[in-house]
């Protein structure tokens, strides 16, 4: 149980992409369009982006996983110069060339969901409920967890400890594990609706958060374990949540 798993974490996880040091949903709560329990519609009182964690860099980290905010991956200050990202980045960018990134497949998960988040500012229709990323927020006794798995098998994972996680290509068990989250989350996400409000502060104790990533941009879900364990769409993202986590714990360890 992922609950159970989470607990038994606190040693935190490495590995050798990334190590960076200090520091799951009911969907059918509400209807699509509000919050299902709990939080602000506030990222913070100030209006800038949540902020979880002691240690700006894992903040930095957490809020990149989102893309909902372009702007922080032009403030990364290592964003490359060449495309994708001249595209994505471009004060006026051309929408020819954002929607061959939204359209491409084979492009990272994040970066087509930059490019479809770009073409909505600008006024251009997008597909539905294309989903390119899952999100699993559980607040513990020391701190936010977050796991993120992307369609292209890429992981980004924060323990509560303050340690974090970037996998990127590998290992195998790894990749599968995320795309299988992903195909768990398909049916959950085709019973919601997009948030259309600010990205919320992160879930109080006791619950859970989901949030997927889509052409649209951020859906979510919320509620307790017990919830969503019972529920017959988030029970099985749950269960394909835990599992992974195992294995980035388990490849963060080696």
């Amino acid at each position: 149980m992922l609950k159970n798993l989470l607990a038994r974490l606190g040693l935190g996880a490495r590995s050798n992409a990334a190590r960076a040091s200090a520091a799951a949903a009911q969907h059918g709560a509400a209807p699509p369009g509000q919050h299902a329990s709990g939080g602000e519609p506030v990222g913070a009182p100030d209006g800038r982006a949540p902020q979880p964690y002691t240690e700006p860099h894992l903040n930095f980290l957490y809020n990149l996983l989102f893309c909902d905010d372009v702007n922080l991956f032009r403030r990364s200050g290592n964003a490359p110069a060449d495309e994708p990202w001249r595209t994505l980045l471009a004060a006026d960018p051309s929408p020819g060339g954002l929607r061959r990134i939204a359209d491409d497949p084979h492009a990272e998960s994040r970066l087509r969901a930059l490019a479809f988040r770009r073409l909505r500012e600008i006024g251009f229709e997008v597909p539905a409920k294309i989903l390119l990323g899952t999100i699993v927020e559980v607040p513990l006794e020391r701190g936010l967890d977050t796991l993120a798995a992307f369609g292209d098998g890429r992981v980004r994972y924060i323990n509560q400890s303050g340690a974090a996680s970037i996998f990127e290509g590998g290992p195998a068990i790894v990749e599968t594990l995320a795309r299988e989250l992903i195909v768990a989350s398909l049916p959950l996400v085709q019973r919601i609706g997009p948030w259309d409000g600010a990205r919320l502060a992160p879930p109080p104790r006791g619950t859970v958060r989901l949030s997927f990533v889509v052409s649209e941009g951020l859906y979510f879900g919320q509620g307790t374990f017990a919830q969503l364990q019972k529920d017959p769409l988030g029970a099985p993202v749950l269960a394909k949540a835990g599992e992974l986590l195992e294995a980035v714990v388990a490849a963060a360890q080696r």
